[in-house]
Order: structure tokens, then sequence, then C-alpha cells
């Protein structure tokens, strides 16, 4: 259930962006159609470059002008190829949400560093992952935190993730096939947690699952109006929340307790 989120001043959607991407690869990309390993590393520190050139247009929100060198370090480390369809290797590191299926997409490079910065994760930490698509954004927490718990709600979407973060060695992942909405009550709470699909309000559930002193980063709001959230809760149990910026994900579904969530 991953997002597809794209920043504000990016256009989402299969048009420009694509074309954006086809001039992306256009340096590297061999007549014969084939990508090396070294194609992809030169795409990949294209993709921190970009990265690290958006920060400037919410360094003030963020209040600091570059990412964490443990995030960057991470977003360096993992193949995004390796967890977008085949055929869309070639653009996996182009600064742009990418389609993975069942209506899904994969977020913007920009986006998952920055929620993932957002958390100040540490070694020592639990984070809670809501939306495991095919696996990226877990496999970048799997990085910084001790423990990962993962949900995704469509059952192939969990089923090639779970094959493509074994195929990395990410071995401090778990996942489970269910309804995020809902949190993960059985390995609550978590230090921090990390939703990737937009409800019009921030979950109950996953407010009462966070840690006191914890942090969640949250899109939420009505489609057309979403902004990112960072909440934090302190050592008293008060919540807290900071807008980040406009951004569009998918929605995040919601549903009864007990009713079928898969």
């Amino acid at each position: 259930m991953e997002s597809g989120a794209s920043f504000a001043y990016i256009s989402e959607g299969r048009h420009s962006t694509l074309a954006c991407a086809e001039c992306h690869v256009s340096l590297v990309w061999p007549q014969d159609g084939a990508m090396s390993a070294k194609d992809f590393e030169i795409l990949r520190q294209h993709m921190l470059a970009e990265i690290s050139a958006g920060i400037f247009h919410v360094s003030d929100v963020i209040g600091k002008p570059a990412l964490d060198e443990r995030v960057m370090a991470a977003m360096a480390k993992v193949p995004r190829h390796e967890f977008v369809p085949v055929e869309l290797q070639p653009y996996a590191y182009a600064n742009i949400p990418l389609p993975i299926g069942f209506e899904k997409t994969i977020s913007q490079p920009f986006i998952v560093a920055l929620m993932t910065d957002l958390l100040d994760i540490s070694a020592e930490d639990t984070v809670l992952e809501i939306g495991t698509g095919l696996g990226y954004q877990a496999a970048i927490l799997a990085q910084l935190a001790r423990k990962v718990y993962s949900i995704e709600i469509i059952e192939e979407l969990a089923r090639q993730a779970k094959q493509r973060l074994r195929q990395q060695g990410c071995t401090n992942i778990e996942l489970k096939i269910a309804n995020g909405y809902h949190g993960w009550s059985e390995h609550a709470p978590f230090d921090k947690m990390i939703v990737t699909a937009a409800p019009d309000l921030i979950p109950p559930p996953l407010i009462h699952q966070l840690k006191a002193g914890g942090k969640m980063v949250i899109p939420a709001g009505l489609p057309d109006a979403q902004q990112l959230v960072l909440v934090e809760k302190n050592g008293n149990g008060k919540v807290t929340t900071k807008e980040i910026l406009q951004v569009r994900f998918s929605q995040l579904e919601e549903t009864e307790p007990g009713s079928t969530s898969n």
C-alpha cells in the first residue's frame, strides 16, 4: 500500500514525470537496453544529488540544510531498482513515483528520504511501517533500526515484497497482511512509525501504539489538501503535530475492527 507520494512542486502522474525519467536515464542507457551495476550506480548517485538539492526547499521547515548522513548512506546502499517492476528498472532512480501494480506506486526518492529523516531513527528503535508496497521503504528503515514491522493490505504486493527483501538480505523485517489503519498491537508500542498512505485524520490506534517519546510521520487530509505531518508524543503522553509540506498519497483504507482487511 505504498504511496505514490509526490512533493508538491513536482508533478505527479506518468506523463511529464516519465518524460523526465527518460531524460534522466538517457545518459547511461546502453544501446542494447541492458543496464549494468555501474549504470545503476551512476543513476543512484544522481538520485542522491537530487535529494540533497530538494532539501533546500524545506530546510526552513525541518530546521537543517541537509539530511542525516545515516539516512543518505542508506539511500546510497539500497538498490532501488530491485524494488520496482523489471520493465521500470531504468527509471528507478528518477525523482518521481513509479507504478508497482494494483493502482499503487513507489514514492519518489526525495519523499522516502525526507520521511525517514524526520523520524530520527536510532539503532535500537523498533519501527512500524504502514504500507509495505514492494518493500523499498522497509529496506531503507532496516538499515537504520533494530527491527521493522511492516503491514501491507494487498496480498500479492506483500508476497513480492517479502521475496525482494529476502533477496537483499534484510533479516530484521517482519511483514503482515492486514489493514494498517489499526496498527500492530501485538508488537506495540513502537519507537517510530511511518505511514505511506493518507487517512483524512490520524488513526487513533496508531497514536495509541506510539511509544512515549516516539515520532510518527504520516500524510493526512482530504485528497487535494494532504499534508505530511510529523507527530510527536512526549514523555507524558501529550501529542503534538507539525505540518511539513503538501503531498499527494493514495488514501489509507479504514475498516471496522474485526472486519476482514485483506
